[in-house]
Parts: C-alpha cells; structure tokens; sequence
C-alpha cells in the first residue's frame, strides 16, 4: 500500500520544480519502463499492479493496485507501472556532427517525437532552449517511446551556445534556400523553432545557411509544417546528402 507521502512525492514529479529539486523523474508503461531500466540511468522504485521480472533487486519493487497507480499516474489509462529515475548529469555538447537546435519548443508530444527522430536519425545531441519544454515532463518521456536514453539532451542559453560555434547553423525558414537543391554537410547545426513563431530573432543572428521546404501543392495556402514532421524532413535531406 502507498502510504500518503508516497503519493505526494510522486505526484509531485509532475511539477518541473519538484523535478529539478529531487534530480528524478517517472517513466510509465510496460512499453518503456523496461527500456528505461536496461539503460544507464540510475533506477529509484518501480511501482507495479503485477508481479513481474524487471531483473532489478525485490527492495527495488512495490506492488500496487490500479487504483493506487491511478492516483500516481499522468496517463488518463495507466499502464500497470511507474518507475522513478534519477536524472543524469548533464553534459556539453561535442562541436561535431550534426547537431539539432530547438529553440522555445513547448508541445510535449512534439519534443517526444523529435527526440525519437534524433534516435532513428542517428543524431547523438539534441540542444534544447532554456523556454523549450522540459524532456522530463511525463508527457515528453511517454512520447519518446525509450529514445530518451539514447540521444544526448542539453538544454542551454542558445545565443551564447550558437556564438561559440565552429560549425555552420542552418535554420528553416519560409525564404530560405530550398533545401531540396542545397549540398548539406556532415558537421553542422540546425535550428527549428517555435510551433508558433519560428526562430526567435536572437537565434536567427547566428544563423549562416537558411533553408526552406518547398510546398508543392497547387493553392500554396497551408502556412507551416508541423514543427516535428519538418524535423523528420529536414533530418532525413542532412542523412540522405551523406550517401548520394
């Protein structure tokens, strides 16, 4: 049984000051959580409606109702398990590869999505806005699907960050370049931002290669892409001009 403390401190990783005053987060779902603990993050408790073999110590385990989990999950339909994490220590991004920038990214599921494309991708950094939305929050963990073990998040202030790059920063916008005719390199950095407003004007001073898609359609009416879909597409040009 989840005594009232428990509850309280669980649902309190909701909240990204008590996320960040902890150093934990919680992942759900018997999906995730078990790729969560076969990575190199540091397991806190795992929190289960069924008995199952996680391969971690019993002391590590607590068996649980569904409704004690309901009252600690942030799903609508909770998925027999919670598992508490500590956050990992963050790190520099290494000036090299192709480095993916997001500036001011608030929808949760978008982030979760982008961080699965940086996954398939194979893009090792992911550098995040201060005002982007945070990786822990449930919502971005859930929609990673795991692919948050494996890509390298940093959140930093980009203006700085961006000034002290050796690389070339591309960024998107409607009258940039079409990226469909531009020769892209190996090393670089890349910008996307706001679902709403675009790269911020601070983050556009950096920029040195702007890029657009191209509409195709016949009325040209359709004002922007999705931020996570023109991530997917954009990825997808950087790789492909590593093999054509």
């Amino acid at each position: 049984m989840l005594s009232k403390n428990q509850i309280k401190f669980i649902t309190n990783l909701k909240q990204k000051k008590h996320r960040e005053v902890n150093k934990m987060f919680f992942a759900e779902g018997v999906k995730v959580v078990p790729e969560l603990i076969q990575s190199s993050l540091k397991l806190v408790h795992i929190y289960t409606t069924e008995k199952n073999d996680f391969g971690v110590s019993e002391n590590l385990v607590t068996i649980i109702t569904e409704a004690e989990l309901k009252k600690i999950s942030a799903l609508t339909t909770p998925n027999r398990c919670l598992a508490i994490f500590e956050m990992p220590e963050e790190q520099l991004p290494a000036d090299k590869g192709l480095i993916l920038v997001l500036d001011d990214v608030r929808d949760p599921g978008n982030l979760g999505t982008i961080i699965r494309l940086c996954d398939w991708f194979g893009i090792e950094s992911l550098v995040c806005s201060s005002n982007t939305v945070d990786v822990y929050n449930p919502k971005v963990v859930q929609a990673t699907m795991g692919s948050i073990t494996r890509v390298g998040i940093h959140y930093l202030e980009l203006s700085p960050y961006l000034q002290k790059t050796s690389l070339p920063v591309y960024g998107t916008f409607m009258e940039g370049s079409n990226i469909y005719k531009e020769k892209l390199p190996q090393n670089a950095i890349v910008i996307m931002g706001n679902e709403a407003n675009g790269i911020s004007f601070e983050a556009e001073k950096s920029v040195t290669h702007k890029i657009t898609i191209p509409r195709f359609g016949v009325l040209q009416q359709t004002e922007s892409l999705n931020v996570a879909t023109a991530t997917s597409i954009v990825l997808s040009e950087f790789k492909r001009s590593l093999i054509s």
